[in-house]
Formats: structure tokens, C-alpha cells, sequence
């Protein structure tokens, strides 16, 4: 009871933290107030995740560099923003003015091209809200194999604002103006300048954010007539198996029953799950990494409902995922402890003794292979000079945090797990040599069931994947939690169910090896997610290069691992349940 007390008020604190973060900055002003504009990063539009520093580009720079003090969520989102020369006060309208006049060589004349052959967009930040302008454009129709290039070189802000707060900002293309970059000339004079005009609206400043999410009414009804065909769909499928396998277990029932009363010499030996009622409970191989895996996915479970149910509350919101990241290692932290009391209480009912390494094996499980994929993308990233490379001070501050709350607490659930676990209560005893497991035909073995178990649950979220990976991978914003949390609940239901229906037919092919086989079945969702990640890079997206590459494909892997091991223990759990459940009722009979 103390255990779940300490987890709910963490979680509780958690909440009410972000909150008053969010509810002490007011972002109020006085006509002639100077706000600071920060320029952030550039980087192809292609790839979002490769970014680099504003300045890496020939633009002007201001005489002393003077970096925004970033959060930990926008530091691992990449943010590098540097104080500009902007000058925007508050409710001042600017008709031109020169923000500087600087002369670029050749040299910097083809970096300007190349960045702009290749979309360059640049990020700005005002008042904590995003603002994002491409550098220039390219002309080929005159003549494709001599395009012109054109670089901005007056950007109009327009803003938007309701009493003494800002509440939009916004680039009107219509009136920007640019300068050609030709090759024929060793030097280009540049004249950057900027202008601002002010106007009033009654939108409120608390829901200025939603200005920002990317959808029209007919793309979100459409959205949501989507999902809840799938939704209806997936009840259905479920709602028909679960009365298959349900008119199954009756007729299995009735014929055992009959069987026990028959003591004619002509009886033929019966067969089905009740055959090996003796060694459905015989613990699996690789007891350790098995009831890590367990563990964490209980904590995967409860980190997902957290995220969820933070994102209901409205903690997240568009161009800012910071937020998401921060709460998702706070939580992570925070929970380690359900990781290490699951994991050692269904290591104890196996008979395990190895306790350190379950404990060790818990917490590093998924921590290593993390921390491998972020040091292969942060060479990466180090070697492109990317913003995307996280500084070593962050990479400390992550694993500080690891080391002395995530870790703790996995010591200090298992050593709970460990004492507070109580018997294993199963309803048949386990005899202590195995039965034979006769010949299984291919179409039955685990690779089919895989290929069947992954298949339903991913028909039922792959509608949702697109509009995340758009969010994720692209310049989109998703603000539909709504949504998302139904989503999640239908992958859970449909998980269970195929990876139940699996289990029983397992039992009834006379192989009781379904430990390991349920949790890889229901785990097997993640490989199909990670074979759509390669059909939308391929097909969908438009990213490239060796850095998108290499961020898209490790993380890519790592959330698909996450999602194995957290449906992979949902799916053990319901046949766990389910196989207690129909051995009880035989021994009932």
C-alpha cells in the first residue's frame, strides 16, 4: 500500500510541477518593451531532425554571442538559440529598418546557394513562440540547368495581440523581398532589413497555442471517422473471436467431462489442453531476462497512462515537445520502482536466487541499448556539427538522473518485490519431468503466429501511426490526444485478445511452452511498426542523408523495442490470466 501511495503522490507532484511552470509565466508587456528574439536553428526541410546553428550559415552575427538558457526538454529537442540583432518592441510598428549591411564572398555565396538548393528553413523564436521562414528560393522553369537562386533579405513580421500579451506571429510572404545570388561576381553587398506592424484581437492568450496546430475541420472529421471505423472494426473482430473461442472452451469442457465418466474398455485417449495441465505452469528458460522483461513492461505501461494522461490535462502543446521529453524521464525515473517490484516478485515465483542480476538486468535492460543508440547518433550529429548532438553536460544531467533516482528505486522495488511477493497460486501442479510435445505443423510454429498476432493490432493503429510519424518525423503539430488515448486502448484490447486466441491454440496443439511464445506474440506489434517506419521513409517522406538516416532508423528502433516489451507484457499477462482461469474451471468440473 505504501509502495502505490509513494507512486501516485510522484506522479501527482509531477503534475502540479509542469503546471505551475506553465502558470507563473504570464508573458506580459508594456507598449516599448524590448522582448528578446533569439534565432534558433536552420536545416533542410526534409530532414527536421538535422539542424544546425543559425550563424553556421553567412548570415550576420551580432558582436557578442549570447545563448538562450534552454530547458532540458528543448536542449534534447535540439534547440541552440542565440540572441539576434532583431529589434521588435512591443506594439511598435517598424516600417523598414536595417537589421545589418555586410559583404559575403564566393565561398559564402555557394553556401548560401546549397543551403537554399536544398530548402533551407530557418526557426526563430519570439516570446516563447516559433517562427519559421525559408532562406530563399530557387527558380528553374526560365532555365533548368541555370537556376537562379534568391536569398531573403527583408523578412515582415506581423503580430497579433490581445491587451499586453502577444498572441500570434506571422511572416507575410506576400511582402518579402529578395536578393539574387549570381556566380558571376567574386563578391554580393547584402542589405538585410526587417519591418513589423501590430493589430488587435480579442483570441485569448491561454489558447494561443492552438493557433499553431496544423489541421483544417474537414481533414479532423475525416481523422476521426477514420478512427472509429477501426474502432468499430477492432470490437467486432474481437467480439467474434472471443465468441469462438468462448463456444470452443464449452464443447472442450462438455467432452472432458464426458470423458472422466466414461469407464467403457473401447475409450480412446483424449487429447487437447488438458493433456498437459501438468506442465502449463512450468516456468519457462532464461527465467532472469524473462521476468526483467515483465517488470519493465509494467513500468513501459504506466509511463505511457502518465504521458497520456498529462497530454489530457493540456500540459503539452504545439512546436514544443521539450515539455514531453522532460516528462518522459521524469517518469521514467519515477517509475523504475515498478519495474524492479514486478520484476522481483515474478522472479521469486519462478524460484529464481540470482537477485543482483535481476535487479542489474532490470535497469540496464533498456537503458543500454538507449544509450548505444545515442551515442552512435550523437557521433553522428558531432561530426555534421548538428545541433542535434546533445552536450555532454545534458548526456550527465540524464544519466545523474538515472544513476541516483532511476537506479534506487529499481533496487529498492526489487528488494520490496522480493519480500512482499507471495506464493504462486496455480491451479494444477507441475510435474517434474515435461511431457513430450508431438510434431507441430510450420503453419502453427512461432513465426506464423508472430506474422498473425502483430498483424491485427498494427491494422488497428496504423491509421494513427501516419498522422504521429507526420508529427514526429515531419513539420507537423498533433495536439489529438483524445484520439490517441482511444487508439492506445483499442491496441491494448486487440493485443490481449489475438495473443489469448494464440495461447489457446498453443495449449490445444499440446505445447505447454507458452510463456515466451505469448510474450513474443504480443510484442510482435512492434516489428510491423518498425517495417512501416521503412515504407514511410521510403515512400512517404522526403528525408535523406547519412545524419537523417542514421536518427531515423536507430530511434526508430528503440521506440519499436519499447513498444515490444510493453505489449509483449500485456500479452503474457491476459494469457497468464486466461490459462489460470480455464485450468481452474477444469479442475472445478
Amino acid at each position: 500500500m505504501l509502495f502505490n501511495r509513494n507512486y501516485i503522490y510522484s506522479t501527482l507532484f509531477l503534475c502540479i510541477a509542469i503546471s505551475l511552470v506553465n502558470a507563473s509565466d504570464h508573458h506580459k508587456y508594456k507598449n516599448g518593451d524590448v522582448i528578446p528574439f533569439y534565432v534558433n536553428n536552420v536545416g533542410p526541410y526534409s530532414n527536421p531532425t538535422e539542424t544546425y546553428e543559425y550563424y553556421s550559415l553567412p548570415f550576420c552575427q551580432p558582436d557578442h554571442i549570447k545563448y538562450k538558457k534552454s530547458k532540458l526538454g528543448e536542449i534534447l529537442q535540439g534547440d541552440a538559440a542565440v540572441l539576434s540583432n532583431y529589434n521588435l518592441p512591443f506594439k511598435i510598428n517598424i516600417k523598414k529598418h536595417t537589421l545589418c549591411e555586410y559583404t559575403i564572398d564566393k565561398q559564402e555565396i555557394e553556401r548560401f546557394k546549397k543551403a537554399i538548393d536544398e530548402y533551407y528553413y530557418a526557426e526563430m523564436i519570439y516570446d516563447d513562440l516559433p517562427i519559421f521562414s525559408f532562406i530563399g528560393a530557387v527558380e528553374r522553369e526560365t532555365d533548368p540547368a541555370n537556376p537562379k537562386y534568391y536569398l531573403y533579405h527583408h523578412i515582415p513580421f506581423e503580430f497579433e495581440y490581445n491587451n499586453d500579451q502577444i498572441i500570434k506571429i506571422n511572416i507575410n510572404t506576400a511582402l518579402i523581398e529578395a536578393t539574387e545570388l549570381t556566380s558571376d561576381t567574386d563578391e554580393i553587398k547584402l542589405k538585410l532589413t526587417y519591418s513589423s506592424s501590430w493589430s488587435p484581437t480579442n483570441y485569448e492568450f491561454s489558447k494561443r497555442m492552438e493557433l499553431y496546430e496544423e489541421f483544417f475541420p474537414k481533414e479532423l472529421e475525416i481523422h476521426w471517422l477514420s478512427i472509429m471505423n477501426s474502432f468499430f472494426l477492432v470490437v467486432l473482430l474481437t467480439g467474434f473471436l472471443s465468441i469462438i473461442i468462448m463456444k470452443i472452451l464449452k464443447n472442450d469442457y462438455s467432452r472432458y467431462s464426458r470423458s472422466d465418466e466414461e469407464e467403457d474398455s473401447d475409450y480412446q485417449e483424449d487429447y487437447g489442453w488438458k493433456l498437459v495441465h501438468a506442465d502449463v505452469f512450468r516456468f519457462p528458460p532464461h527465467k532472469n531476462l524473462f521476468s526483467s522483461f515483465y517488470g519493465i513492461g509494467w513500468q513501459f505501461l504506466i509511463i505511457v497512462c502518465g504521458i497520456l494522461l498529462l497530454s489530457l490535462f493540456g500540459m503539452f502543446y504545439p512546436n514544443n515537445g521539450g515539455n514531453m521529453y522532460t516528462a518522459g524521464i521524469i517518469l521514467y525515473a519515477l517509475t523504475s520502482c515498478i519495474s524492479g517490484f514486478q520484476s522481483a516478485k515474478m522472479y521469486k515465483n519462478m524460484g529464481g536466487d540470482k537477485w543482483a542480476w535481476n535487479i542489474v538486468l532490470t535497469a540496464t535492460l533498456f537503458i543500454v541499448p538507449l544509450l548505444s543508440v545515442v551515442f552512435l547518433s550523437n557521433t553522428v550529429a558531432v561530426t555534421w556539427h548538428s545541433t542535434v548532438a546533445l552536450p555532454i553536460l545534458t548526456i550527465l544531467e540524464v544519466l545523474t538522473i538515472w544513476l541516483f533516482v532511476g537506479f534506487p528505486l529499481t533496487v529498492i522495488g526489487g528488494i520490496a518485490g522480493r519480500r512482499l511477493s507471495g506464493p504462486f497460486e496455480v491451479p494444477c501442479r507441475t510435474k517434474n519431468f515435461p511431457r513430450e510435445i508431438p510434431p507441430i505443423p510450420w503453419y502453427r510454429r512461432l513465426p506464423c503466429q508472430v506474422m498473425m498476432a502483430g498483424f491485427l493490432p498494427f491494422s488497428a493503429i496504423y491509421i494513427e501511426l501516419f498522422y504521429i510519424f507526420n508529427s514526429v518525423w515531419g513539420h507537423n503539430s498533433y495536439t489529438l490526444y483524445e484520439i490517441l488515448c482511444l487508439v492506445f486502448i483499442i491496441l491494448l484490447i486487440v493485443t490481449a485478445c489475438i495473443t489469448v486466441a494464440l495461447t489457446y491454440f498453443q495449449l490445444s496443439m499440446e505445447d505447454h511452452r507458452w510463456w515466451w511464445t505469448s510474450f513474443i506474440n504480443g510484442g510482435s506489434t512492434g516489428i510491423f511498426i518498425y517495417l512501416y517506419s521503412i515504407y514511410y521513409y521510403i515512400y512517404r517522406s522526403h528525408m535523406y542523408g547519412l545524419l537523417q538516416t542514421t536518427f531515423y532508423f536507430t530511434y526508430m528502433a528503440i521506440v519499436c523495442y519499447f513498444f515490444f516489451i510493453l505489449l509483449g507484457t500485456v500479452g503474457f499477462l491476459s494469457s497468464l490470466l486466461f490459462v489460470k482461469r480455464i485450468y481452474k474451471n477444469l479442475k472445478s468440473d
